[in-house]
């Protein structure tokens, strides 16, 4: 469903997919206005509130809050902070968005800018933007992402502001739909640590991070979603992505080289951690020039690990990186639910799914009778992988689910 923050001031925009842009100090060059003057808006900096990290707003900027906020998973010192708008939506759908950006960053800062598109009842990815972004489908709302970085005390990174545009043109190839890879993974832990979207670990925790933020869903949201299962398949969790990281933060590999932000070379659904542990790509190092100590491309959080895969040690699991299909989504409302092999409580449990979790819903039968969060219902749901879970802990579906 959208983001819930729908209070701000926006103008119109558009753009599927959208934004990461790093930037340089100077604004890039005036943007042409577009046919339809609705779909041109500037971004709200101004409004700084609970699904946002460690920014705040002055005279000058959009500047860090302080110089001790780390994204758990990275593991690393670089201060951070995020701001994310609310959605903003557009006059006119479109497929293409450009921006302005006005920012200084001072020596070892960095100011990224991303946005994301609605279509087909469903976010696109957190996209960069370098001039501009072209997206396979037009979009009716887009949203920004701000990002604030600095590697050292003495950076001072400032967003002054960003202007947008939206317009159509020929759309580019969709993504292949349902991806799916085998990746290593490796327990988060890190239990009272704040992820990179601003949530406060907590003991047996359900989220999962990505080695990328263009999957990273805003606080207390599912819209990134992953099921991770066992490679046996006898156990899987969906969960939503909170953090970025174990060892890369633009290591989107489930990507075709074509859009994957870095490691281009790499084939599609290998991590680069995984390259450098296992054959010493890049000289071995992550990124950051860290030596990469295990393979892994995603890390889980305790309760995840633990509780949903009934794991005890780092282990290979196979990911599904649900954004990138298609179909109908249900939105699990308390969590973690625990996901069965048929449509009553007397079947065996499978995994669980944690709450804000979007899950595929593939058809519903006729079951035993629940009484949950939203309703009591004899509806239960079959998801993608074959598992069922009751109709009564699901709500914001989008598109129809028909019978099995």
């Amino acid at each position: 469903m959208p983001h819930p923050r729908t209070s701000r001031p926006v103008a119109a925009v558009a753009g599927a997919i959208a934004a990461v842009l790093a930037v340089s100090p100077a604004p890039a060059a005036p943007l042409a206005e577009p046919a339809v003057t609705g779909n041109t808006w500037n971004a709200d900096l101004t409004v700084v509130d609970s699904d946002d990290v460690n920014v705040r707003w002055s005279g000058a900027g959009l500047r860090l809050a302080g110089a001790a906020s780390r994204p758990a998973a990275q593991r690393r010192q670089a201060a951070e902070g995020m701001l994310v708008t609310a959605p903003h939506p557009l006059a006119v759908p479109a497929n293409r968005v450009r921006a302005d950006i006005a920012a200084t960053t001072g020596r070892g800062g960095a100011v990224e800018v991303a946005a994301r598109g609605w279509r087909s009842g469903a976010w696109t990815e957190w996209r960069s933007v370098s001039g501009e972004a072209v997206f396979d489908q037009p979009v009716t709302r887009v949203q920004i992402r701000v990002a604030l970085t600095a590697e050292r005390p003495s950076a001072t990174p400032t967003l002054r502001g960003v202007r947008l545009v939206a317009d159509s043109v020929a759309a580019v190839t969709a993504a292949t739909p349902g991806l799916t890879y085998r990746v290593y993974a490796t327990r988060e832990g890190l239990v009272g640590g704040t992820t990179a979207n601003g949530h406060v670990i907590v003991s047996r925790d359900h989220f999962v991070a990505l080695s990328s933020a263009r999957g990273l869903a805003p606080k207390n949201t599912g819209d990134y979603t992953v099921r991770v299962c066992t490679t046996t398949r006898s156990r899987c969790e969906y969960a939503p992505v909170w953090d970025i990281g174990p060892w890369n933060t633009r290591d989107d590999y489930w990507n075709p080289s074509s859009t994957r932000e870095m490691w281009k070379d790499l084939p599609q659904g290998r991590p680069e951690a995984q390259a450098a542990y296992q054959s010493g790509y890049n000289g071995g190092r992550d990124q950051f020039g860290r030596t990469v100590g295990s393979p892994a491309g995603i890390d889980l959080a305790d309760g995840t690990f633990w509780d949903g895969l009934l794991l005890t040690d780092n282990a290979w699991v196979d990911v599904a990186y649900l954004w990138t299909g298609t179909g109908t989504r249900g939105r699990i409302g308390s969590g973690p639910l625990n996901i069965r092999s048929g449509p009553g409580t007397s079947n065996p449990v499978v995994g669980l799914a944690a709450t804000y979790a979007n899950v595929p819903i593939e058809c519903s039968v006729v079951g035993q009778s629940v009484s949950g969060p939203y309703r009591t219902t004899t509806q239960w749901n079959r998801l993608a992988s074959g598992h069922f879970v009751s109709h009564a802990y699901v709500s914001g579906v989008t598109g129809t689910i028909a019978p099995c």
